[in-house]
């Protein structure tokens, strides 16, 4: 699976630790099977243990064959990561060797203030207002005007209240997203995932507001650079990607002649593609020299660029994007980061079309945060991909499915390959006819 590596390190030691029985205190850890990896310790499944082919109440994954049968037979496990972290240590030891930098300890969400059903309506105007202020900057600076600082603030700080009510309004929303229009959705779609990833770690409200506009004008430096450059469609040249990479130091100057401009937004401008590697451009910086919400955007940055369809490419899924970045961290991303920012979305986001069990398309609304694998959805297709009326069906109540078994996600699957164009569907009004029907 593409999302194994992602929960490879959540806790690590505050100071090197000799003995392992200092972490004899047991750590249950929720993970889906998509997650699963070779020595995990799996100490309890999402049904009885008499159901499923296993002999042991607990045991070690050893094993490719192991790893298979518990996809098969369940979606999600808990695992024991004291176990794991007592091995991780002892090779340490072993080879006496001390343990890596600790990474932060991040903050817990904080509860929705609302409900999607309730908020859509008014993140609906907020991404609107944005989305014009967005383009309208862009443009203005294309032509060498200033950038209005104060009225940056202002929208972010909407978009901040919005997603502190139901960050679920806005994720459906940036996956509306026209290719034509690729530049302006981009920044706005990073101020969002940037801010979700904020609440997600429990940032303040004015923290959340200041990585928002990081994620917002983080590529305004691409505004100077030629469009023949910008929206060419195949390969840059050696020459043109110079030019291009030159965005981030442009930006940054732009940055820091605007009125007001936070200073953390001009540092994000001019750091955004530097990896903790020390491999990322303009200026090689390594892991400590960059700083945290530039960590926070460039995640969001790499996965809706990774997610959005291109001229010269096709978006990728959530599965394929989020398996590529957990490949990334600790490398170039930072991973505890990451599995937040993985977390923060979801295992299937909302405005994602997925396949269901019994072969019905339907599109994902709101996340259930105490079962994450089984969100709100609206069943879009039938399984001959016949229409069916909209209504909400809220997975985590167990539904069955029209043989009598029960009703879940198979995996998320690309809109385009059934027709679905989730705009033309948000035209139509498809969230409030299904909100409607349910009632």
């Amino acid at each position: 699976m593409l999302l194994r590596k992602i929960w490879r390190i959540l806790h690590k030691t505050k100071k090197p630790v000799e003995k392992a029985v200092e972490y004899s205190v047991p750590e249950r850890l929720y993970t889906p099977v998509g997650l699963l990896k070779i020595g995990m310790y799996v100490i309890e499944l999402d049904r009885p243990w008499l159901e499923s082919p296993f002999l042991f109440q607990g045991f070690e994954i050893t094993s490719e064959a192991e790893l298979f049968k518990l996809r098969e037979h369940c979606n999600y496990v808990y695992i024991d990561t004291t176990i794991q972290r007592k091995r991780r240590l002892g090779k340490f030891a072993t080879h006496n060797k001390p343990l890596t930098e600790p990474a932060m300890d991040y903050g817990s969400p904080p509860p929705k203030l609302g409900s999607f059903e309730t908020e859509i309506g008014r993140a609906e105007d907020v991404y609107r207002q944005m989305s014009r202020y967005v383009a309208g900057t862009m443009q203005q600076v294309s032509h060498g005007k200033a950038i209005d600082t104060k009225q940056a603030k202002e929208a972010v700080a909407e978009c901040v209240n919005s997603i502190l009510q139901s960050p679920d309004a806005f994720l459906w929303l940036i996956q509306l997203k026209n290719r034509d229009e690729y530049t302006a959705q981009h920044s706005l779609n990073v101020c969002v995932l940037s801010i979700v990833l904020g609440r997600h770690i429990n940032l303040s409200d004015t923290n959340l507001q200041n990585v928002g506009l990081c994620g917002l004008m983080h590529d305004m430096g691409k505004m100077l650079v030629p469009d023949t450059i910008l929206n060419k469609p195949g390969r840059l040249e050696p020459d043109e990607m110079e030019i291009m990479r030159g965005h981030t130091t442009k930006g940054y100057e732009l940055l820091q002649s605007s009125d007001n401009m936070y200073p953390g937004a001009i540092k994000t401008a001019l750091m955004h593609h530097e990896m903790l590697n020390g491999q990322g451009y303009p200026n090689r910086l390594n892991q400590r020299d960059i700083p945290l919400f530039t960590r926070m955007v460039t995640i969001a940055d790499i996965y809706d660029a990774m997610t959005s369809d291109r001229v010269y490419q096709k978006g990728r899924t959530h599965l394929e994007a989020t398996g590529i970045m957990a490949d990334m961290s600790g490398v170039n991303l930072e991973e505890r980061l990451v599995t937040k920012f993985i977390e923060s979305l979801g295992v299937y986001p909302p405005g994602c079309v997925v396949k269901l069990t019994n072969g019905a398309i339907a599109i994902v609304v709101e996340i259930n945060e105490l079962a994450r694998l089984r969100p709100k959805i609206i069943v879009l297709l039938d399984a001959d991909r016949q229409p069916l009326p909209e209504k909400v069906t809220n997975l985590a109540d167990m539904p069955l499915d029209e043989r009598g078994k029960l009703l879940t996600i198979k995996g998320i699957v690309r809109a385009g390959d059934y027709g679905i164009d989730i705009g033309k569907y948000y035209r139509n009004g498809v969230l409030q006819k299904g909100f409607a029907a349910d009632r």
